[in-house]
C-alpha cells in the first residue's frame, strides 16, 4: 500500500511538471501570444508616431504668435485661438476648484472613515469604480440634464462646462487620493492615534499632508484629460466660433478641442492646417501637465 501511495504521488509530480513545462513560458502558446502583444504594441506606437508627424509637418508653418493672440476669423490668415485658450483656462480653472476639495473630501471619508462593513459603502465604492469608466458624453448628458432641472435656460456657459468636466474627472481624483492615502503605512496613523489625537487630528495633520504628492499628480492626470475633452461641452450647445474672451463664470466659451473640431470639419485646407497647428499646441500642453504630474510624483513623493 505504502509502495502504491509513493508510486501514484511520483506519478502525480511528474504529470504536474510536464504540464508546467509544457504550458511553460518557452511554450508555442506563450510564445506566439508574445509576438501578437509586441506586434500589437508596434502597431499602435507606429500609428500613432505617424499620427504626431504628420500632424507636425502640417501645422509647422502656423505655430506663430498668431495663433495665441488672434481671435477666429473666416479669413485663415488672420484665424487664431485666443479665446479657445482662455475658454480652455476658464472651464479648467473651474473644474479643479470645484472637482478637487469635493473629491479629495470624498476618497478620506471613503478611505479612513466609512465602515466598509455596511452595504451602502460598498455600493458607492462599486459605482465610483465604474464611473471612472463611463463614456465622457454621458457626463455632458448628465450636466445638461441637471441644468435643466435647475431651469437654466443658456447652458453653453463656464459653469454648465465646468460641471460636465467636474463630473469626469471626480472619480478619476477619488480613486488616486484613496490610492495616495493607502500609501502612507498605517505606523504613521497608530503613532499618531497612540499620542492622543483624533482620527480627524490624524488624517488631517499627518495621512493627508504625506498623501499631497499622490493627490496632486492624479488631480493634475485627471485635469489634462478634461482639457481634451469635447464630446461633453458639445452636447451642452458649447460654442464653435467665437469672437470675445470669456470673463465670467455665466460667460459664452469655446475650448480648443471645440475649436480643432470646428475648423477640421470646415473644406478648405488652410483651416486645416490651422487645426493642425492647434493640435501641437494641446499636445504640448497636456504632455507638459503629464510631466508635470511625474516630476511631482518623482520629486516629493516619500518612501517608507
Amino acid at each position: 500500500m505504502t509502495l502504491l501511495t509513493t508510486g501514484l504521488g511520483a506519478h502525480i509530480r511528474s504529470a504536474s511538471i510536464r504540464g508546467k513545462v509544457k504550458g511553460g513560458e518557452n511554450s508555442a502558446r506563450s510564445i506566439l501570444f508574445l509576438v501578437i502583444l509586441w506586434l500589437s504594441l508596434f502597431v499602435s506606437f507606429g500609428v500613432l508616431l505617424t499620427l504626431i508627424i504628420t500632424t507636425l509637418i502640417d501645422g509647422a508653418d502656423r505655430l506663430d504668435a498668431r495663433l495665441i493672440t488672434e481671435f477666429p476669423s473666416s479669413a485663415p490668415e488672420r484665424a487664431g485661438l485666443r479665446p479657445a485658450i482662455l475658454g480652455s483656462i476658464w472651464v479648467i480653472g473651474v473644474t479643479a476648484v470645484l472637482t478637487i476639495p469635493l473629491g479629495v473630501a470624498a476618497a478620506i471619508h471613503l478611505e479612513e472613515f466609512a465602515d466598509r462593513k455596511k452595504w451602502i459603502n460598498r455600493v458607492i465604492e462599486l459605482n465610483v469604480q465604474n464611473l471612472a469608466a463611463v463614456p465622457s458624453i454621458v457626463y455632458g448628458l448628465l450636466a445638461l440634464g441637471f441644468l435643466a432641472l435647475l431651469g437654466v435656460q443658456n447652458k453653453n456657459i463656464v459653469i454648465g462646462g465646468a460641471l460636465a468636466l467636474g463630473l469626469l474627472v471626480l472619480p478619476v481624483i477619488i480613486i488616486s487620493t484613496r490610492e495616495a492615502l493607502r500609501s502612507v503605512p498605517v505606523e504613521i496613523r497608530q503613532g499618531s492615534l497612540a499620542l492622543g489625537a483624533t482620527p480627524l487630528q490624524t488624517v488631517w495633520r499627518q495621512t493627508l499632508p504625506a498623501s499631497v504628492p499622490g493627490i496632486a499628480t492624479g488631480a493634475i492626470l485627471g485635469l489634462s484629460r478634461a482639457l481634451g475633452e469635447a464630446a461633453p461641452l458639445l452636447v451642452l450647445g458649447a460654442l464653435v466660433f467665437v469672437s470675445f474672451d470669456p470673463n465670467g463664470l455665466l460667460s459664452g466659451y469655446t475650448t480648443m478641442p471645440i475649436q480643432i473640431f470646428n475648423w477640421t470639419s470646415r473644406p478648405q485646407a488652410e483651416l486645416h492646417e490651422l487645426a493642425s497647428a492647434a493640435s501641437i499646441l494641446l499636445l504640448g500642453i497636456l504632455i507638459a501637465m503629464n510631466g508635470l504630474a511625474i516630476f511631482i510624483r518623482n520629486r516629493y513623493q516619500q518612501r517608507w
